[in-house]
């Protein structure tokens, strides 16, 4: 490989929220999701040379920022995107809570996946809207919407549906006839969508691609808000900027709201790193790929070779979703962490016996997580 992905990283004292969370010496954090490797070194570069400049006023958008972003969405996915459509965004959780509070009033209420990232619940409750959940079934090893159970949670006030693909903490990768249906299913209904796409840029599966929700057609299209940023794929959350992409006027001036008012745009920092990766970031983002690829193929034998636990197939991101309902324990997360492994609750997600695991992360440090988890379903 090109790039060294197994050479273990020092985070200690860089004020990482993973690792300063925890006593690095007894616990091995394994959580928040960013990775443990360094970014592309194309991006390293393009901030070098910002830096040397030596000068950071204030700073606008560059002129070929939303041109940029709209071909790489053609490459990418096959996605015809007017650069006029897209706003940038400071991150795509802030995306998620103006979404939320621009679109539904405070007698509306929204559909959201369960489970799913905490963020999207959050932006309902911090707003005040009601909720509904749309409770995801696992058909196949993969997290599904139960499409002939919705209906059901449709109330005349249901104005808004979060949506999560690739699948946030299931890893489900959706397929376009999924997304067909769901999407369809919205316009019948007169809802809203938000879909969460940061995890686009990071499909494991070889014969799997991502399909942006939005492009199925020009219908869906027009009732959707897109959020999609490159912070996950080429790792610096730390610094990253986020994009919305919506077609309908209404709603591009809806996830507008509060913009260089209330919402702080993206540093000047944000922009080169991202226009960085999308020129010259692919090559690592590849090999990323096939990296992660091993990693999460290591958990899957491990982890259904371990009395009580199993886990599903992992078709995207970097995020290992695993079910401890059988493991004979109240709190699978607490036992982990008694034992020297952070990982994220289940309750984060809505689902007590679950735990998600991440696995961006060197191999011998991957390894020193599945010894941990497997010592803990022999106590």
């Amino acid at each position: 490989m090109a790039f060294d992905f197994d050479t273990p990283t020092n985070r200690l004292e860089t004020d990482s929220i993973r690792w300063d969370s925890f006593n690095s010496q007894q616990v091995l954090p394994l959580w928040v999701a960013d990775m443990d490797f360094q970014s592309p070194p194309c991006v390293i570069k393009a901030l070098s040379n910002r830096v040397q400049q030596g000068i950071f006023g204030y700073t606008h958008s560059p002129h070929q920022m939303n041109a940029m972003i709209a071909d790489y969405l053609k490459e990418q996915y096959q996605w015809e995107v007017d650069p006029d459509w897209i706003v940038i965004l400071p991150s795509v959780v802030s995306g998620l809570y103006t979404t939320v509070q621009q679109l539904t009033s405070s007698d509306e209420s929204v559909l959201i996946p369960n489970p799913v990232y905490h963020h999207l619940r959050l932006a309902c409750s911090s707003a005040n809207r009601l909720f509904q959940e749309m409770p995801l079934e696992l058909k196949k090893e993969r997290w599904v919407l139960p499409n002939n159970q919705l209906q059901d949670l449709v109330k005349a006030k249901t104005k808004l549906a979060l949506f999560c693909n690739p699948q946030n903490p299931g890893s489900t990768v959706f397929t376009r006839e999924e997304l067909k249906e769901f999407g369809n299913f919205c316009i019948q209904n007169h809802l809203w969508i938000c879909s969460d796409e940061i995890h686009a840029g990071l499909v494991l599966e070889e014969d799997k691609k991502h399909i942006p929700l939005a492009s199925i057609s020009k219908e869906i299209s027009e009732k959707t808000i897109t959020l999609m940023s490159l912070n996950k794929t080429f790792n610096f959350p730390g610094i990253g900027l986020a994009w919305a992409v919506a077609e309908n006027p209404t709603l591009r001036k809806a996830i507008q709201v509060g913009l260089h008012q209330t919402i702080a745009p993206p540093s000047l920092l944000a922009y080169t790193v991202t226009m960085a990766a999308i020129k010259e970031g692919e090559p690592w983002r590849l090999e990323l790929i096939e990296y992660l690829r091993s990693n999460r193929d290591l958990i899957h034998e491990k982890i259904n070779g371990i009395k009580g636990l199993s886990i599903d197939k992992m078709e995207g991101s970097y995020l290992a979703w695993i079910d401890c309902t059988n493991l004979n324990h109240q709190n699978p997360y607490q036992l982990f962490l008694d034992n020297g492994l952070a990982t994220s609750p289940g309750s984060q997600f809505n689902r007590e016996k679950f735990v998600r695991l991440n696995f961006g992360t060197q191999r011998a440090r991957l390894n020193q997580a599945l010894d941990i988890i497997e010592y803990c379903a022999s106590l």
